[in-house]
Parts: C-alpha cells; sequence; structure tokens
C-alpha cells in the first residue's frame, strides 16, 4: 500500500474541497447507512465508498498485507489501523476520478470516520469534509436489524456477542467523531428509527438545505 506511508507525514490536502465533496455517514451498525446511501447514489450521483466493504475486500484480496490483521480487527470488533482505511479510500476516490476524466467528484464515505484522529487525519490529508450525515437509531432497533441481517448475510461480525461489541466500540469512540463536527455545525442528524422511505424523504430534505443546487449538479 504505497500511499500508508506518505499519508503519516502529509499535512495538505491531496483534493481540492472546490471539486471534491465528500460527506461522511455515520450511525451505529444497523442504522441503514448502506441503504440510504445507495438511494442517494441513484438519485443525486454520489459515489459511495463504505469503509467497511473496503477493508473486507482487501482481507480477501490475495497476497494482501493487511488481509490477516484486517480479519482479526474486525472479528473483535475494533478499529483497523486508521492509515489503512484512509489509504483505502483515497485510491478508491481516485479511481472514480480518473474513470470519470473529472477532477470532481461527489462521495458519500460510509461507516468513516470511527474515531477523532480518523476525522482529522483524513481531512488533513485527503480533503475536508462538507458535513457529517449522522443516522440516529436506538440500540434496540439496530440490534433487532443485524440479527435479522444475520440469518442470510453471512457475515461472521452479525452475532449477538459481536454487535454488542460493536456498538460500545460506536459509543465509545465514533460519538466523540460526531461531537466534535457538531461543535463546528457540520452535522446533519436524521431519525433513522422510521422506514427506509420516510428516512430518505427527510434525508433529502436535509440535503437540500445543506447542498442546494450542489446536490444535483
Amino acid at each position: 500500500m504505497s500511499t500508508i506511508d506518505s499519508l503519516k507525514d502529509r499535512t495538505t490536502p491531496v483534493f481540492s474541497a472546490d471539486d471534491v465533496t465528500v460527506l461522511f455517514v455515520l450511525g451505529g451498525p444497523g442504522a441503514g447507512k448502506g441503504t440510504q446511501c445507495e438511494r442517494l447514489v441513484a438519485r443525486y450521483g454520489f459515489s459511495h465508498l463504505s469503509a467497511g466493504d473496503l477493508l473486507r475486500a482487501e482481507q480477501n484480496r490475495p497476497n494482501s498485507e493487511f488481509g490477516d490483521m484486517i480479519r482479526q480487527y474486525i472479528r473483535d470488533g475494533l478499529i483497523v489501523p486508521m492509515e489503512v482505511t484512509i489509504a483505502l479510500l483515497e485510491s478508491a476516490m481516485r479511481e472514480i476520478l480518473e474513470k470519470s476524466s473529472s477532477t470532481k467528484g461527489k462521495f458519500l464515505i460510509d461507516g468513516f470516520p470511527r474515531k477523532l484522529d480518523q476525522a482529522v487525519k483524513f481531512e488533513e490529508a485527503v480533503v475536508p469534509a462538507k458535513f457529517v450525515l449522522f443516522f440516529d437509531c436506538p440500540e434496540a432497533e439496530m440490534e433487532r436489524r443485524l440479527l435479522n441481517r444475520g440469518k442470510t448475510s453471512g457475515r461472521e461480525d452479525d452475532n449477538a456477542e459481536s454487535i454488542r461489541k460493536r456498538f460500545r466500540t460506536f459509543v465509545d469512540t465514533s460519538m466523540p467523531v460526531v461531537d466534535y463536527f457538531e461543535t463546528q455545525g457540520r452535522v446533519v442528524r436524521v431519525d433513522a428509527t422510521p422506514e427506509p422511505d420516510q428516512v430518505f424523504v427527510a434525508t433529502q430534505a436535509e440535503l437540500a438545505k445543506r447542498l442546494g443546487d450542489d446536490v444535483v449538479a
């Protein structure tokens, strides 16, 4: 992963915030982030990058030097070292921009940042985010959804023990990220308890307020 070493010392973003729009999408496990991101991609042309999906793909990539480490971190409900995650995100963003033959792009980064140091480093080294789109959902509802998903997902972390570990990790590490961005007026909270259609309507309304014509441009 050639970009990891350079990430540690980089203090200037590689992308311009004038060209690249990034929304961090946060919410507890099972809050419905992926579902809403899919709809936003279809409606507004965002590119959807799931930090978790990128990590899971990397752990299964033949000869990946990080595969075993990522697998163990995910199994234990822990957060993978930020340089690995940020490098994977930056690489995915570059690939999308190169394919589009444009320096401009709109990205939903789903499930990231999961710690405050990740947020700070990403904005310092890659590009500042516009804001955090936070899907707020009670733990009891999220657990119900995840256990139901676990019946068919095949994901080894969709079980009661791993789910509760993930909830604790989210509260302890990700909520400080939300609080940090909230002090800057850069959080959009959406109630994720209702059915997905209702959540999407509320999300669209919030994005229109914040981004206006930039969303559909």
